[in-house]
């Protein structure tokens, strides 16, 4: 059984963060919850929140002990980062200080959000998690999930953290107003303005919030037994964006604007799908939304909150 109680979520105020945060307190967790802002999203989570800024060490190593560290936080976005690199180098400095953290309150369970983005554009279309090396690298941000990866294992080596590093696809859905591909084009659509999409053959593995929860919670009731493995967490199926973008027309019942085509932009991946047996065998894990029902259900949600 696991002794787990208690469980900080960095990050808390984001996408992922608030959705887990939200799983967590209905499972019965201690959640503690740290963002650079408030969230705006539930004011039950918001209330679980401190408001730190995890580049500050001693704000970070300040926090107080817990049985689990899930570490969210991060800059996201690919072709921001290529833009401003120096947002890849913030992320490797939020992940020291929190590594810190752990190292001197004696945390020794911590799961780490990292990205697809590690596997670059290799030939073969499936993605097993052994199949990351550095020269695959194609942008700033990958190489600050790259890094990071090479960080906490170690500080597992030298200080016996243990860990989960779990690889998200595209993840959408709920609590995302960013400029990600889906809100994005859910807002352009709503405008009736053009979709860009950056590559004709792009195709990703497209992750719906509920799912990309659901193997971070079971990461943490099996994490004694899973421990010091890395997991794809996606849906183990290929979406064009063209695809994606014509979805958003149909159910928004808006064909105003067109869909245009440019070249791939520098540090993005055109294709991927992930391997997702290792997570089904290890944490049974099986993603439930399809590319439909998630696209249906993030309108319905944007449409809720007057988004769209």
């Amino acid at each position: 059984m696991s002794t787990i109680k208690s469980i900080l979520v960095t990050g808390s105020s984001g996408t992922i963060g608030t959705a887990l945060c939200e799983i967590l307190l209905k499972d019965g967790y201690e959640v503690i919850g740290v963002d650079k802002r408030k969230n705006k999203w539930s004011e039950v989570v918001n209330n679980l929140t401190i408001v730190s800024d995890l580049r500050d060490f001693e704000q970070t190593n300040s926090l107080p002990t817990v049985d689990l560290v899930v570490h969210l936080a991060a800059n996201a976005r690919v072709y921001q980062l290529v833009k401003n690199p120096i947002l890849a180098k913030e992320n490797l400095n939020i992940l020291f200080n929190v590594l810190e953290y752990c190292r001197r309150h004696r945390i020794k369970r911590f799961i780490f959000a990292s990205s697809r983005e590690v596997y670059g554009n290799l030939d073969s279309l499936s993605k097993k998690e052994e199949a990351v090396h550095i020269f695959l690298c194609e942008s700033p941000y990958a190489a600050s999930k790259l890094g990071g990866e090479a960080f906490i294992y170690a500080y597992h080596k030298c200080y016996d953290i243990n860990f989960v590093i779990l690889r998200f696809s595209n993840v959408y859905g709920k609590y995302d107003e960013s400029d990600r591909v889906v809100p994005f084009f859910i807002r352009l659509t709503k405008a009736s303005k053009d979709l860009i999409i950056y590559g004709r053959e792009k195709m990703l593995d497209f992750t719906y919030i509920d799912d990309a929860v659901e193997g971070i919670t079971k990461c943490i009731r099996k994490f004694d037994s899973v421990a010091n493995n890395v997991f794809n967490i996606a849906t183990g199926k290929g979406t064009l964006l063209t695809e994606v973008a014509h979805l958003i027309q149909k159910y928004m019942n808006r064909y105003n604007n067109k869909i245009l085509i440019k070249e791939n932009r520098t540090g993005e991946i055109l294709k991927f799908v992930a391997d997702i047996s290792k997570a089904k065998k290890l944490l049974n894990y099986t993603p439930k939304t399809d590319i439909a029902d998630g696209i249906k259900k993030s309108i319905q949600w944007y449409t809720q909150i007057s988004f769209v």
